[in-house]
């Protein structure tokens, strides 16, 4: 079947024997069943692969008699990660899906068997979902590039490649985990009016609102991937923060590109949103006729119809100070996906074009997604102007950049008139003092 496709899994008016899951603000209800990677809190089990259901998770190989056979063959072969389970492809998780969709409605014959297998979320660790093999960050917010660009480039801020061609980096896959504590970056940085650089802690710490797709079937070496089939290589999407040393950045940037200013930590959410739960957020994807429109291996019908998605993003912040005063974190801006150049499909097909074989779990970073205002914007580089207006918390503290103790959070939903709200959890990271 299509992801794009609606079915009784999207039914709004589904309810789950799960209390927490029919709370309208929960991230978690029936409609969602996003995939993780757990084991319980403090504990020596091995993680194993879980789908969030509310306030908890179902323990898939827990519940492995009451799920397809073929599911739970897949399912065993995850050790490390769900990569052997997302390289089948989105059929073998469709399946999944529809399967415990029935299993967790309310009326259920199968309730009190399945009710074994639940493993609360507060009781529970969450990692990494699956092994990123490869990380590549791409530039498809052109609100982001344009701001940013104005800062450095005040008569020219896009690249005159910028609207022609799907702009990315490989980045650092290493250090990419969830609920990342990690300490302020070093680097080395050269000064204006200075001709010698030094080597020391970041001091232009920087977030990144962006958002992650999964790749579940890759492609041989040599192959590309048809802008027709791309989604089908698609397993879901989750939060991403692509931290960033600002000051490390603009000198290291010469002429290669990122480098230690971005490999110290990229936090993404936990928590894999399936392509088929989005279904029911899809936009059409256009560009005004004055703009350059895509090369034809970029374009597509079904590209044109429903290739852009409607997320609502927003990043947080909680100070020691507002953690010590049990102040709640505070909201620094707003965005949606939905302002991206270029959508998830022709970022795989341009990744891909040139032979590069994209392996399961690779992950593909959207870039910073800011807004089309300036209060929207979705890094502090932008918020703040390069450094040069400090923003005012509600606490009364003020930032340029993030100081030691400072936790982002990344939370993100998809809404829709018809449909059941859903979202992604939160992608949190914090700074630690340098080393």
């Amino acid at each position: 079947m299509s992801i794009t496709q609606l079915n009784e899994t999207h039914d709004q008016n589904l309810q789950s024997w799960v209390a927490g899951a029919n709370d309208p603000a929960s991230d978690f209800p029936i409609q969602n069943l996003p995939l993780g990677w757990f084991r319980r809190r403090q504990s020596v089990e091995n993680f194993r692969p879980g789908v969030a259901i509310g306030e908890q998770i179902v323990d898939l190989l827990a519940a492995r008699d009451l799920l397809p056979a073929h599911v739970v063959a897949a399912l065993e072969h995850c050790r490390d990660g769900l990569n052997p389970f997302l390289a089948r492809g989105n059929a073998l998780s469709s399946t999944l899906r529809a399967a415990l969709s029935a299993l967790l409605r309310r009326g259920s014959a199968q309730q009190a068997a399945l009710s074994a297998c639940l493993v609360a979320q507060a009781d529970a660790d969450l990692g990494l979902p699956c092994q990123v093999g490869d990380f590549s960050d791409f530039f498809t917010g052109i609100h982001h590039a344009t701001a940013t660009g104005k800062l450095f480039r005040p008569e020219n801020p896009l690249m005159p490649n910028y609207k022609w061609i799907p702009v990315a980096y490989h980045g650092r896959s290493s250090s990419i985990g969830v609920n990342q504590y990690f300490p302020r970056p070093k680097g080395q940085v050269k000064s204006p009016g200075h001709d010698t650089p030094v080597f020391q802690p970041s001091r232009r710490l920087d977030f990144e609102l962006e958002m992650g797709v999964v790749i579940g079937r890759g492609n041989a070496l040599g192959s590309a991937i048809p802008i027709s089939e791309a989604e089908e290589h698609a397993c879901g999407m989750v939060l991403l923060n692509d931290w960033s040393a600002r000051d490390v950045q603009g000198w290291e940037s010469q002429p290669l590109g990122p480098f230690l200013g971005k490999n110290f930590a990229t936090t993404i959410s936990p928590w894999i949103v399936s392509m088929e739960a989005l279904a029911p957020f899809r936009l059409p994807f256009s560009r005004d006729a004055n703009e350059p429109q895509p090369l034809p291996y970029l374009e597509s019908a079904a590209n044109r119809d429903h290739g852009m998605l409607d997320i609502d993003l927003e990043v947080l912040i909680a100070t020691p100070a507002m953690r010590a005063a049990g102040l709640p974190p505070a909201r620094l801006a707003r965005s949606n996906y939905k302002h991206a150049w270029w959508t998830l499909a022709q970022t795989i097909t341009h990744h891909a074009s040139n032979g590069c074989n994209l392996q399961s779990g690779d992950l593909l970073g959207t870039g910073t997604l800011s807004g089309p205002v300036p209060a929207d914007a979705g890094s502090l580089l932008e918020l703040t102007s390069g450094g040069k207006s400090p923003l005012t918390l509600p606490n009364g503290e003020s930032r340029t950049f993030l100081q030691d103790g400072d936790a982002v959070m990344l939370r993100a939903h998809c809404e829709r008139a018809g449909f059941r709200r859903i979202g992604f959890g939160e992608a949190r990271g914090e700074v630690l003092p340098a080393l």
